[in-house]
C-alpha cells in the first residue's frame, strides 16, 4: 500500500536522498525544503502538516554552526536549538494526533553522532541534537504499544553541502587544504570516510518499513562502529 510520506528539509542531501528512497518503494513523496516550510513557525506547521493523512514523517530539516563555547553567540545558539529541535517537535506534535487516530506511523528524525556525545565546537548544535533524541524517545514512550513509532539515525559526517561548509571552515582556520580537511573530519569515525546521503536513507527507510513496527524509541547510529549502543 502506497503511503505519504512528508521529509523536511528534503530537497538537497540527506533529505534528497530520502526522498528518492520512498519515491522508489512506491510511496508519494512530499519532500519540502525552507521556502515550502518553516518548520520553526508554528501556526504554517500546523496548516500544512495537521491537515494531511501523513504516514511517515522524516524530520531532517537542520542547520549547524560550530564556534568554541565562549564564542557561540545566543542568535547561533537559538537558532538551531530552533531548528534541530523545536522543528521536529513541531512537525511531530502536528502528525501525531493523525497518527494516533488511524494507529499506524512512523516517525524518524534524522539527528546526529553529535545527539550521543560531546565535541569540542559543537554546543549548540550537540545540545540541539541530543534535545531531538530526547523529543524522539519521550514520543516513543508514549506510542509505545501502537501501531505508531519514533526513532532516530544518528549518521557521522557525511558528504553533503553543510559538510562541505564545515570543511572550509577547517581549511580556514587550520590553512590545510580542502582534501586534508576533509580526511580530518572522516578519520573521526572508523569507517575512515564520509558517509555517502544514501546510506542514511537505507536506515530510514528501514526504520519506517511496516515490518519495522517491534522497533520503537531507539537511535541507529551510522559511523562504522566508533559509538556501541
Amino acid at each position: 500500500m502506497s503511503r505519504l510520506v512528508v521529509v523536511t528539509g528534503g530537497t538537497k542531501g540527506i533529505g534528497a536522498a530520502v526522498a528518492q528512497r520512498f519515491t522508489d518503494l512506491g510511496d508519494r513523496v512530499v519532500a519540502l525544503n525552507r521556502e515550502d516550510l518553516d518548520v520553526t513557525d508554528e501556526d504554517a506547521v500546523g496548516a500544512v502538516l495537521g491537515t494531511i493523512p501523513v504516514d511517515v514523517l522524516v524530520n531532517n530539516a537542520g542547520i549547524a554552526d560550530s564556534a568554541p563555547v565562549h564564542r557561540t553567540d545566543t542568535a547561533s545558539w537559538q537558532a538551531q536549538l530552533e531548528v534541530n529541535a523545536t522543528g521536529a517537535f513541531l512537525c511531530t506534535r502536528a502528525v501525531l494526533p493523525g497518527m494516533r487516530e488511524r494507529d499506524r506511523g512512523r516517525i524518524v528524525t534524522v539527528a546526529s553522532t553529535a545527539g550521543r556525545v560531546g565535541a569540542p565546537y559543537t554546543a549548540a548544535y550537540s545540545a540541539s541534537k541530543h534535545a531531538a533524541l530526547g523529543l524522539m524517545r519521550a514520543v516513543a514512550a508514549e506510542v509505545a504499544g501502537t501501531g505508531v513509532t519514533a526513532n532516530a539515525v544518528c549518521p557521522a559526517f557525511v558528504r553533503t553541502d553543510m559538510t562541505a561548509r564545515s570543511v572550509a571552515r577547517v581549511a580556514e582556520t587550520t590553512g590545510r587544504s580542502t582534501v586534508d580537511s576533509e580526511a580530518s573530519l572522516a578519520a573521526l569515525s572508523p569507517l575512515g570516510r564520509l558517509l555517502e546521503p544514501e546510506e542514511v536513507a537505507f536506515a530510514v527507510a528501514f526504520l519506517a518499513a511496516p515490518e519495522a513496527g517491534a522497533i520503537n524509541g531507539q537511535a541507529i547510529v551510522l559511523d562504522g562502529g566508533g559509538i556501541q549502543a
